[in-house]
């Protein structure tokens, strides 16, 4: 897995040591931003999110949450048909997918 985008990739065999990034770009912007990341004094462990993303991400989690409960209280209310079953699946579904059209990607140099 691609220490930089987590995609996968198949790592050649042999001898030395596996590689960390399905690319040479990707390699480079890990530089990049793990140099910056120090200029700027944040931590391994710490995200730069631009705040249009924070803010898309932050609401279709709130939306995602939302649905579930919802589908929750939809579900526990009586015995539910099949129909009510098959509707409460494609609420959470359409939330889901608003969630995973967000791309949420390291940024080296403080692009958007």
């Amino acid at each position: 897995m691609c220490d930089w985008c987590g995609g996968e990739f198949a790592a050649p065999r042999g001898p030395g040591r596996p590689p960390r990034y399905c690319r040479r770009s990707h390699r480079q912007r890990a530089y990049e931003a793990r140099r910056l990341a120090g200029e700027r004094g944040i931590g391994p462990d710490e995200v730069l999110l631009s705040r249009r993303t924070w803010e898309r991400l932050r609401d279709a989690l709130f939306q995602l949450e939302a649905a579930s409960e919802d589908v929750a209280m939809d579900l526990m209310a009586g015995r539910p048909t099949k129909a009510e079953y098959v509707g409460a699946l494609g609420h959470l579904s359409a939330a889901v997918r608003d969630l995973q059209e967000i791309a949420v990607e390291p940024i080296a140099l403080g692009d958007d």
